[in-house]
């Protein structure tokens, strides 16, 4: 009786855990990262002392969860994906809206070149110059403009770096401490409700920071950043850092627990994301316009020194731009020499950025090394007056350099902002060509004077004119106007060169004749250098000569336009796979309605029987006590 009584009293108690369980996972089946219970019974053992035995009812074991290693890391990994490209969908996504909505550079390049066609058309008109100087202006604010969207978008990022580590430190001490309290709660039944919370800690971190985990014997877990570093060991975080990079105090970085660099060591989530754009898309595309703001400058300054004002004066620069940027590492010894930089030749210069290290006398060119900080090594020249060059770039220190002492170089990123239109007499554009020639009116020979072109505006003599005497055997001598002389031999088909011109003859001179070569005086209604400025925007003027201005900012824009569509794309991937995982690991370890439906039938009814067992149990009870006091 006592043993009927008791195994109805284990039924009942096991469906009233059953019934409690199955409630609890009701309740939850809305609620984020909770896994499924179960309740595990097992039968409760008898000893055998007779010739036959009778179960002894049925015990709890555990309320266990419903859980996969292998589909929880899954969807981890998933999700990490996903909002990386999350991430990088959104900062393209703007990107491409600051070109849409900054002004219209490719417009406002076109309004520039007409505008130097307009002058062509009309070199004496005071209002057509203006117009023209008018573009140019607008020209330099929408460089501006963009530039500044960057700038802004840069910094946006850098910030959100800094907080993105400050939240993964959060994280990792809640799991720290969530690891305290497992390993305590194990010794006495499964913590469920502390394993879910961690494991939907992890999948947030995971969000964050591409990472790995692996589960401890005594129950705590281990995660890693994708750098390899601990990020929690049992009750222990440990927390990254970010801060300044060691040459651009606007660029953060992100250090380990030991002050140890791993920024270019991290992948993943949101700030594995938000680095990679940053380095592989936003600020090549800083560089990219500021090289496309660069060339146009140059090229715009360069023809503009070719002609003659309407004031009779050599051309002026329209733009002004600044020079490529030096910064020091703040690891240079206090004594570190001083650098700078300037560009000497545009249709070298690329997009990178450089590291320049001193790394000791006898060692590299000069003792100094050249990278790009990609970590691509460029070959320096060692130039006569004590200069070195590269990739376009003119470099001169100043002082002692110490071994070690190292400087970033942005030859590109802060051009797009500094562009600025400082001609402002339409008086100054110089539509003129700056120099003429002219035969000699007693020359017995066929030739005749061509075309003079400017091949160093900066010659002190360009405009000093001169006169080519033509002896026996085709030699010639070449007085100036600065009393200068110098001789050669003409070569039919070669020009003649001096002083920053170049003449070209056609025919055959003789001896005695004589041409001159003078500055533009007569002319300043001639349109020649304003069909030059024109003709720019088809000029090649980057990569060797071979890329025009126009076509460096359509190449961007394309370039941007292509990051923006593959960002897309593998968010619309990265969605599908993450939706799989969360469903996978749902079907196993979520909570089915219908089932619980069924469950609570089921451990109702059950409860309901072992009530009855324990009734029947009372009832004989009751008989055989009412039976022993009736004897």
């Amino acid at each position: 009786m006592s043993s009927m009584l008791n195994i109805g009293i284990s039924g009942l108690n096991a469906a009233q855990v059953a019934l409690s369980t199955v409630s609890n996972n009701i309740a939850n089946a809305s609620t984020s990262g909770y896994s499924e219970e179960s309740v595990l019974q097992s039968e409760a053992v008898t000893s055998n002392t007779s010739q036959y035995t009778i179960g002894s009812g049925v015990n709890v074991v555990a309320v266990q969860r419903a859980y996969s290693q292998y589909l929880t890391q899954a969807l981890w990994s998933s999700n990490s994906s996903l909002q990386g490209a999350t991430t990088t969908n959104d900062l393209t996504t703007s990107l491409n809206g600051f070109l849409a909505n900054s002004g219209n550079l490719q417009t406002a390049l076109d309004n520039l070149y007409s505008g130097f066609s307009s002058v062509a058309n009309a070199p004496g008109s005071s209002s057509v110059r203006q117009a023209a100087l008018g573009s140019a202006s607008s020209l330099t604010t929408v460089f501006n403009t963009l530039g500044q969207q960057l700038s802004k978008q840069s910094t946006q990022v850098n910030q959100q770096i800094g907080s993105t580590v400050g939240s993964i430190n959060t994280i990792a001490t809640q799991i720290a401490k969530l690891n305290g309290q497992i390993k305590q709660a194990g010794t006495t039944g499964n913590p469920n409700a502390l394993l879910d919370q961690r494991d939907t800690l992890v999948q947030k971190l995971a969000g964050l920071t591409g990472i790995s985990a692996s589960t401890n014997n005594d129950g705590s877990i281990s995660v890693y950043t994708s750098a390899g570093g601990t990020l929690v060991s049992g009750t222990q975080s440990y927390a990254l850092s970010s801060g300044a990079n060691q040459y651009d105090p606007g660029s953060t970085d992100v250090f380990d627990s030991g002050g140890n660099d791993i920024t270019s060591q991290l992948s993943g989530g949101t700030l594995g994301a938000l680095i990679s754009y940053r380095d592989t898309v936003l600020q090549p595309a800083q560089n990219a316009l500021g090289q496309s703001a660069i060339a146009l400058a140059s090229s715009v300054n360069a023809q503009q020194a070719a002609g003659l004002d309407l004031n009779g004066q050599q051309g002026q620069p329209i733009f002004s731009v600044s020079s490529p940027s030096v910064l020091p590492s703040g690891k240079n010894s206090s004594s570190a020499a001083t650098v700078s930089a300037s560009v000497s030749n545009v249709s070298q210069l690329t997009t990178s950025d450089y590291v320049l290290r001193y790394t000791g006398a006898g060692t590299g060119t000069n003792g100094w090394t050249l990278a790009t900080t990609g970590g691509q090594n460029v070959a320096l020249t060692a130039n006569a007056n004590g200069t070195l060059s590269a990739d376009g770039l003119t470099f001169s220190v100043s002082g002692t350099a110490q071994t070690g002492d190292s400087y970033e170089i942005q030859p590109t990123r802060g051009a797009s902002t500094s562009l600025s239109t400082v001609l402002t007499d339409p008086k100054g554009i110089a539509a003129a060509a700056a120099l003429t020639a002219s035969a000699g009116t007693a020359n017995t020979g066929t030739g005749k004077a061509g075309s003079v072109s400017v091949t160093n505006a900066a010659n002190s003599n360009l405009l000093a004119g001169a006169t080519i005497t033509f002896g026996a055997g085709g030699n010639y001598s070449i007085a100036d106007g600065a009393g200068n002389t110098t001789t050669g031999t003409y070569t039919a088909g070669q020009p003649i060169a001096a002083d920053g011109w170049s003449l070209s003859l056609s025919g055959a001179p003789a001896s005695g004749d004589t041409f001159k070569v003078a500055a533009n005086t007569n002319g300043l209604n001639d349109n020649s250098n304003a069909l030059s400025l024109a003709a720019l925007s088809d000029a090649g003027v980057l990569s060797g000569g071979k890329v025009s201005v126009v076509a460096s900012y359509a190449t961007l824009t394309a370039q941007i336009g292509s990051a923006g569509s593959q960002a897309s794309a593998e968010v619309t991937t990265q969605t599908n796979i993450y939706n799989q995982a969360m469903s996978t690991q749902q079907s196993y370890a979520g909570v089915n309605l219908n089932q619980e439906a069924a469950n609570l039938v089921q451990f109702q009814q059950a409860y309901q029987a072992s009530a009855q067992v324990i009734s029947s149990a009372e009832k004989i009870f009751s008989s055989l006590i009412t039976a022993l006091q009736a004897g």
